[in-house]
């Protein structure tokens, strides 16, 4: 078995379901880094991608980013580069990319906190898929030095409770999860 796929599987093992859908996700992404040459590869209708809330503890606040594939303010994240076998160095990596934040590192542990299996609209030659989303948090000390990447790719600091107007129903769930850390 592959590295890459070895330490996903090491990854899950440790993890801890919280509901039945997520151990459904869960089971679902380990089937899937079980059988797969290369879990991360985009062609595939099922692939393994890596995301992160960023927080500024100090604040309590969360970063949102609009994604206009998405329709939705979620957190920042997204596919492996080649290569990237290490689903934490792919959330920091799109996290720095996509917010211009340089300092991020994972909070208040590398801890996977949640697994989410969520469609993915079709766009362009692309069909619609899905993404078996490992999901971290990673803390900023400078939120002011936030810039997003592009400009239809707007970035909100908001609080839990505003997040929690602003996404969808499985982001909230990690907003929960996140609003226990920060509360201490």
């Amino acid at each position: 078995m592959s590295t890459s796929r070895q330490g996903c599987l090491d990854l899950l093992a440790r993890f801890r379901p919280r509901n039945p859908a997520e151990a459904a996700d869960v089971a679902r992404t380990r089937e899937l880094l079980e059988a797969a040459e290369d879990p991360w590869l985009r062609s595939i209708p099922l692939h393994v991608t890596a995301s992160a809330m960023i927080v500024h503890p100090k604040s309590g606040r969360v970063l949102l980013r609009w994604h206009q594939r998405q329709r939705a303010w979620l957190q920042v994240g997204g596919h492996g580069d080649p290569g990237e076998i290490d689903p934490m160095q792919v959330a920091l990596r799109e996290g720095g990319e996509e917010t211009g934040l340089h300092d991020l590192v994972p909070w208040p542990d590398a801890s996977l906190v949640q697994v989410a299996i969520v469609p993915v609209n079709a766009k362009g030659d692309e069909p619609a898929h899905e993404h078996a989303d490992l999901r971290f948090v990673l803390a900023t000390a400078e939120p002011g030095a936030v810039r997003p990447e592009k400009p239809n790719a707007p970035l909100r600091w908001l609080t839990v409770a505003q997040a929690n107007e602003a996404t969808e129903p499985n982001v909230r769930e990690m907003l929960a999860r996140i609003e226990g850390l920060l509360a201490g």
